[in-house]
C-alpha cells in the first residue's frame, strides 16, 4: 500500500468512518420486539452541517479544510462555501514538496551527452542534441548523430559523406567493383596458364573439346572421377570442374571434379565446394564483399547469383571458380 501524504492526525478520506456508528443489536429471541420499535433510524448516518440543509446522509462526506460533514449535494468546498477553502490542497501540496524528488542533486549532464547536430550543409544547424527534450538520432551509414530535422539520409546528404572511422578507399563504386572483379579473374586466368615450374602456380588446364562427340566423351570421363552424394539420382546430377584461387583463398586442394543437385541454389553449391576444397568460407559471418566468396562461371563469363539454381545456367562439363572479393554478380564481366 502506498504511503499517505496526509499530515498525522487528519483523516485520509473524505468519507465518514462508519465503523464507530451505532450498530443494530440482534434480537435475543423471536418474541423480542422488532428493531423499528427499539432503535431510532436517525441514529444511523450523519446530518449535513450546512445551515439550511441538515439532510440525513447515510454516506456523508468529511471536508478536510473546514472539518465539517456534508451530504452528497454539498460535499465540495464551493457547494458549502467552505470557510477555509483550499487548506486541504495546500497541506497535501506541501507534503509532496517535502519529499525528495527523483534525481535530486544529480545534474542532467551526468546522464546525457550534449553536442551539436552534425548536419554538414549551409546554413549550419545550431540545434543541440542529446538533451532530455531533443534526443539525437544516430545514422548507421555515416556514423553521425543528427537532430530530428536532419535525421533522414536525404536530409543530410548521407550518400556523399565518408563514414566516421571508415577505412579510406574501402567503399567502391559499382563500376569500380566490376572492374576489380575482372582484374581478379584475369589474375586467376594468368596463374592457370603458367607452368608447374613455379611452386605457387597451377598447371595449364586441358583444352575444351570442340565437337559434340568429344564433349560427350569428356563428360563421360568426368562422371567417372567426379565426387558427390551417391544417393542422388543420376538424372538430377550436374557434373562440374571446380577450381579455387589458391593464392588468395589458401585452398588445400585448388581444384577437383564434383557433381551436385541441379535444383540446388548457387549458395549451397558454394558451401559444398568450399568444404570439399577446404577453402575458408565466412560468407555467413561477414557482409564485406572483400571477405566473401563468389562463384564465377567460366563458360558464361559472369558471377552467379547466390539464389539462382545451378542447373539453370550451368551444364555438365562446365567449370566454376571460387573467387574472393570480386563483388556482387554483374551482367557480364567480359563486357565491362
Amino acid at each position: 500500500m502506498a504511503p499517505s501524504n496526509t499530515p498525522p492526525g487528519e483523516k485520509d478520506t473524505s468519507y465518514i468512518n462508519m465503523s464507530a456508528a451505532t450498530t443494530l443489536p440482534r434480537p435475543s429471541s423471536s418474541n423480542s420486539p422488532s428493531v423499528d420499535d427499539t432503535i431510532d433510524a436517525s441514529l444511523i448516518g450523519t446530518h449535513c452541517e450546512l445551515d439550511y440543509c441538515n439532510q440525513l446522509d447515510f454516506l456523508p462526506f468529511f471536508c478536510q479544510s473546514c472539518r465539517k460533514t456534508f451530504c452528497l449535494d454539498h460535499r465540495s468546498e464551493t457547494a458549502h462555501k467552505c470557510a477555509n477553502a483550499g487548506a486541504w490542497a495546500t497541506r497535501r501540496r506541501e507534503a509532496q514538496q517535502a519529499r525528495p524528488a527523483y534525481g535530486a542533486n544529480k545534474p542532467m549532464r551526468d546522464f546525457i551527452s550534449q553536442k551539436p547536430c552534425a548536419f554538414p550543409g549551409s546554413p549550419q544547424c545550431k540545434t543541440t542534441i542529446g538533451t532530455s527534450l531533443v534526443p539525437g538520432v544516430h545514422c548507421q551509414s555515416c556514423n553521425r548523430d543528427y537532430c530530428l530535422k536532419h535525421r533522414l539520409k536525404e536530409d543530410h546528404d548521407c550518400a556523399n559523406l565518408t563514414p566516421i572511422g571508415a577505412v579510406p578507399g574501402a567503399a567502391q563504386k559499382p563500376l569500380e567493383s566490376a572492374r576489380s572483379a575482372l582484374e581478379r579473374f584475369k589474375i586467376w586466368s594468368t596463374s592457370t596458364k603458367q607452368k608447374a615450374s613455379d611452386s605457387l602456380s597451377r598447371s595449364l588446364p586441358k583444352p575444351k573439346p570442340s565437337s559434340a562427340s568429344a564433349r560427350l566423351v569428356a563428360v563421360n570421363n568426368l562422371k567417372k572421377t567426379a565426387k558427390g552424394d551417391d544417393k542422388l539420382a543420376p538424372e538430377k546430377r550436374v557434373y562440374l570442374y571446380v577450381e579455387a584461387e589458391a593464392e588468395t583463398a589458401k585452398a588445400k586442394f585448388p581444384k577437383g571434379a564434383f557433381f551436385y543437385n541441379k535444383d540446388w541454389v548457387v549458395g549451397r553449391v558454394l558451401d559444398a565446394a568450399a568444404k570439399s576444397l577446404q577453402v575458408q568460407n565466412i560468407n555467413n559471418q561477414s557482409n564485406d564483399e572483400r571477405d566473401r566468396l563468389r562463384v564465377f562461371h567460366v563458360e558464361g563469363g559472369r558471377v552467379l547469383e547466390f539464389n539462382e539454381k545451378i542447373g539453370a545456367g550451368v551444364v555438365s562439363g562446365n567449370t566454376i571458380v571460387l573467387l574472393r572479393g570480386v563483388g556482387k554478380a554483374q551482367e557480364d564481366l567480359i563486357e565491362v
